[in-house]
């Protein structure tokens, strides 16, 4: 039984969060060295991809709700 329906933009937001809680802690530990710079912006594009993912999920579900709601013709 589903509780609630799956919102794959929120999927997307929390591992953007996650890679970047990743990225910081491999340049704290000295793993990894990237510009500091160039995390904000990668982080902005992942938030717009979540939004755009979580636009069209909405519209497909939409779509699909108002496919169901028809009668075959010739049924009232």
């Amino acid at each position: 039984m589903w509780r609630h329906d799956f919102e794959p933009g929120k999927v997307v937001v929390g591992l953007v969060l996650i890679g970047g809680c990743l990225a910081y802690l491999a340049a704290a530990d000295g793993w990894w060295h990237f510009p500091s710079y160039l995390l904000l912006p990668v982080m902005v594009a992942g938030f717009c991809v979540a939004g755009a993912v979580s636009s069209l999920a909405y519209a497909i579900r939409r779509h699909r709700a108002r496919g169901t709601d028809r009668q075959p013709e010739g049924l009232s």
